[in-house]
């Protein structure tokens, strides 16, 4: 099969206070799977996203075989093959459409000139060949904001197939995929580029995962492309993290000595009223960090939404400092002094919307309140405080949250909490998204938490965080606790263990 090459020729772009692409050369050909890496604010979703025609305002230019072409639109990207999934699925998906109708919402949009009628036959028909593809047995005829995080991403990558693409561009697309999904997702992409000679473009910040499936990776910094190389043999982690952040990289985040205090957060026989979560018993003393292992869809996020009130309890009972806490709704746990980071950074954790300053008021706003009226100054100062003490990069304090990277976003909504000033810190998936270098920044912050005295759950399908920073753990299996493992004493595969559901007793081999 001849071979296409798709590119960029000295492209720059500007945001407001911020030079996001530099000078950028870029260029990937068809039949391979290539990796585009780089700290968070490096240049990456942005230079990808100016390829699929969603940043129009570049200069310099892209082109399509070593010819200059015009991608201003998505609209032209997708004409020349350019497909692109990315992150945040919520935002790319219409939840109240069926999954066929979201699988095909491409060829619908650009086919339906002229026609009065939908063939809904056909639709359904032909979205099922696409996830097919995938081997996901999704029914078509679902609607999609039922779906799981997984199921989503899966949904799109489908779309993104099944239209005439030589350019797949996934950005995180493994993010919030159980082990099982990603092992299909890899034979899938490897399928495409074997069978059909696709060029697939990963963003993404797990190395492991780009050293066993990729052909070759760019690295870039502060918006310039610093490394473009195969990779072989020879490739480690440690280089590509030490070209992505530009200095040496200490690669374990051991946990800071904390003194740990007297059992202060007590769950007793919690029960979801929807089945979600079932007969939970855990607690977490004053300075520790307690993590939630499991596989996606384990039930750790779905507990803390429940801990939170955003999930309704059938029973059970909560207490903080021998006190019974009565949380009907998250407004009733913030109340209570309980805080959560959520996985949905974008969807859940922050107003993207606003500024930094609001959003790092609005956890305790009544606070900057005089009758009314908002206290600016006060809100100016706190926002201040906390960019500095977490170390955010922003231009401005005054700066749209939607305009900072993935690390920065999450650091103001753990600024939000750090301002309500809270007893119990829930951290659902802190990480997921961010770099290696945010990474340990995001540590050092639930670090300095414990420290301070406070309780803190920790929920992530990554293992290697799980033993790296909590004390002890709960392994959780369809919404309930399979086991608790002192962290000292564990291993990913004694946690790997009771994830799949196993109930008897762990034997090393």
């Amino acid at each position: 099969m001849d071979k296409i090459t798709l590119g960029t020729r000295k492209v720059s772009i500007e945001f407001p206070g911020v030079k996001a692409l530099s000078d950028v050369d870029f260029e990937v050909s068809t039949g391979m799977i290539h990796a585009v890496m780089g700290a968070n604010g490096a240049g990456k979703s942005t230079l990808m996203k100016v390829i699929a025609g969603s940043n129009p305002g570049y200069t310099g230019e892209v082109l399509y075989n070593g010819q200059p072409v015009e991608v201003r639109t998505p609209m032209a990207a997708k004409k020349l093959g350019i497909q692109i999934v990315y992150q945040e699925v919520d935002t790319a998906l219409m939840p109240n459409l069926t999954v066929a109708e979201n699988v095909m919402f491409n060829d619908v949009v650009m086919n339906m000139k002229g026609k009065l009628f939908v063939n809904y036959s056909k639709l359904r028909r032909e979205a099922q060949e696409a996830l097919k593809q995938l081997k996901i047995d999704i029914d078509v005829r679902q609607i999609c904001g039922k779906l799981s995080l997984a199921q989503k991403q899966m949904v799109l990558i489908a779309r993104a197939i099944q239209n005439s693409c030589n350019f797949l561009i996934l950005d995180e697309p493994t993010a919030p995929l159980s082990d099982t999904e990603t092992e299909e997702l890899f034979r899938v992409v490897r399928h495409l580029r074997e069978t059909q000679n696709i060029a697939i473009i990963f963003i993404t910040h797990r190395i492991q995962e780009v050293l066993r499936i990729c052909d070759s990776y760019t690295v870039m910094r502060n918006g310039e492309v610093v490394d473009t190389t195969p990779i072989t043999k020879e490739t480690t982690s440690t280089e590509i993290v030490e070209k992505m952040l530009g200095r040496s990289f200490e690669e374990n985040f051991p946990k800071e000595v904390c003194e740990i205090g007297e059992k202060a957060f007590v769950i007793e026989n919690l029960t979801e009223r929807e089945g979600r979560v079932k007969d939970i018993n855990m607690y977490v003393r004053k300075g520790e960090i307690v993590g939630l292992a499991g596989l996606v869809g384990g039930g750790k996020t779905e507990l803390c939404k429940t801990i939170f009130g955003a999930y309704k309890k059938a029973s059970g009972k909560i207490t903080l400092n021998g006190k019974e806490l009565k949380i009907s709704t998250p407004a009733d746990a913030v109340k209570n002094r309980i805080a959560l980071v959520p996985e949905e950074r974008r969807k859940e954790g922050v107003l993207v919307a606003e500024t930094v300053t609001f959003n790092l008021a609005a956890a305790c706003l009544s606070r900057f309140c005089n009758m009314s009226f908002v206290n600016t100054k006060a809100t100016a100062k706190n926002a201040e405080k906390y960019v500095k003490e977490l170390g955010i990069k922003t231009p401005s304090i005054r700066q749209k949250v939607a305009f900072l990277s993935g690390g920065n976003q999450q650091k103001v909504v753990v600024g939000k909490w750090l301002a309500a000033d809270c007893d119990v810190y829930i951290f659902d998936e802190p990480t997921k998204g961010v770099d290696v270098g945010a990474k340990q920044e995001i540590f050092r912050l639930i670090n300095d938490i414990a420290k301070a005295g406070n309780c803190v759950i920790y929920a992530t399908c990554e293992n290697s965080e799980l033993l790296s920073i909590t004390d002890r753990m709960y392994v959780m299996f369809d919404g309930k606790i399979m086991a608790e493992l002192e962290t000292a004493k564990t291993n990913e595969a004694e946690i790997m263990h009771y994830s799949t559901g196993s109930t008897d007793a762990y034997a090393a081999g």
